[in-house]
């Protein structure tokens, strides 16, 4: 049993790179103990014989919901493997802490219940976002309220009740940014909750810009390898406290193998971002440039995300990739499409999703790390359906040149 580790690990300097970062945070104390990789601890439970020590340190954690001292108590309250994965992520997102949890949504429910604990109902919430997202907050299920704006409406917005505005940036699907420093002033006294699922800290660091909760679906780029599923919230130690009580009680937790796979997907974020980010601005440039596409969007931070507009039937583009995968999700290393309106927001109502501009004619591509050719190739083949009208009238959202300045 690793119980070592189930203390916080030695920290570093701040100074370190963030590449460095991804390949050693997390990981500090391995020489220490005489290990090279990181330990796997799959125990639900684990031994003790003072039970007076056990019950102090459950009564502490009940108190603070600060990650005990010691040996692990129960898999539920905390697990050395899991915790790796949150000092690692906290370090690469710039925050004190991180808590883990068994998905994105799992990650959002946790944030939600955590500020409604206090009374504080309310959420201020830009479009689009993730279509599970918006249904969460519009669906009320957790008991609560949603107000929807636009960026330069959330000040106007805010209510002594709220606690929470949310934004995603780059959005899903089109790619739309917000200014998150900008933002953050209008939240004033609120935290602000920034999705940075797509861009990753390799791309952007919200709280270095004023966000104060950062939240990933680390099923996404911080797996990378579409096999391991998780969610994880990146923010000050003070929140984090109540995030662990939330999961404690809810029991969305973190599987350690799904905690030992994100680890090591952390040690070659930087490198799969920026290769896939290369690829994909390349696609975007040529995209802009066919007579097939009605528009494409491509962020400004950069990214592996496109999402462009087809003139004819998106679904026969879906149905006819090869190399590509038409599947949900994304942030993996082999290259995924959707059509957001079928799928990912679905789940949305027809004139919310219109409205935040995911059309019926708007696909979404998650670029891989297959040669830029080969992709290019299967796009083009694709798109060559009688059904894909050509007809030139595109717009391009964001950068056009290629490769991506990371």
């Amino acid at each position: 049993m690793d119980t070592e580790a189930s203390t916080t690990p030695r920290t570093s300097s701040p100074s370190r790179a963030l590449a460095t970062e991804a390949v050693h945070a997390g990981r500090d104390d391995l020489a220490s103990l005489g290990l090279h990789a990181p330990p796997l601890d799959l125990s639900t439970t684990y031994p003790s014989y003072d039970s007076r020590g056990e019950a102090e340190r459950i009564d502490a954690f009940a108190t603070t919901g600060a990650r005990p001292d010691g040996p692990p108590v129960y898999a539920r309250l905390d697990n050395p493997t899991t915790g790796r994965f949150e000092t690692a992520l906290a370090r690469l997102e710039g925050t004190e802490s991180a808590v883990a949890f068994a998905s994105g949504m799992a990650a959002l429910t946790a944030v939600l219940l955590a500020r409604a604990s206090i009374g504080l109902r309310h959420v201020v919430a830009v479009r689009p976002l993730y279509g599970c997202s918006d249904h969460l907050l519009g669906a009320g299920l957790l008991g609560t309220e949603v107000t929807w704006t636009d960026p330069a409406g959330i000040s106007d917005a805010i209510r002594p009740d709220t606690g929470l505005v949310m934004v995603e940036t780059p959005a899903n699907p089109t790619l739309a940014e917000v200014d998150i420093r900008a933002v953050a002033h209008a939240c004033g006294s609120v935290p602000l909750l920034v999705d940075n699922t797509f861009a990753t800290p390799v791309l952007q660091r919200p709280v270095e810009h004023g966000a104060r909760i950062v939240l990933h679906s680390a099923t996404k780029y911080l797996g990378g390898h579409g096999d391991v599923m998780g969610g994880v919230v990146a923010c000050d130690e003070e929140f984090a406290a109540t995030l662990r009580q939330v999961r404690f009680a809810t029991g969305g937790v973190l599987h350690p193998l799904a905690g030992y796979l994100l680890l090591r997907g952390l040690s070659t974020l930087p490198v799969r971002v920026r290769a896939a980010s290369a690829s994909a601005a390349e696609l975007a440039r040529r995209l802009t440039a066919d007579p097939r596409i009605a528009r494409v969007h491509y962020p400004r931070v950069g990214g592996a995300m496109v999402s462009f507009e087809v003139y004819g039937d998106p679904h026969r583009v879906i149905a006819a990739v090869r190399l590509i995968t038409p599947a949900v999700s994304l942030g993996s290393v082999d290259s995924l499409i959707q059509h957001p309106a079928s799928i990912s927001h679905r789940i949305v109502a027809e004139g919310d999703r219109r409205a935040s501009g995911v059309g019926e004619r708007l696909l979404r591509m998650s670029v891989g790390l297959e040669d830029v050719e080969d992709l290019w190739a299967d796009l083009c083949q694709a798109l060559s359906d009688p059904s894909v009208q050509p007809a030139r009238t595109a717009a391009v959202i964001g950068r056009e040149t290629s490769p991506v300045g990371l």
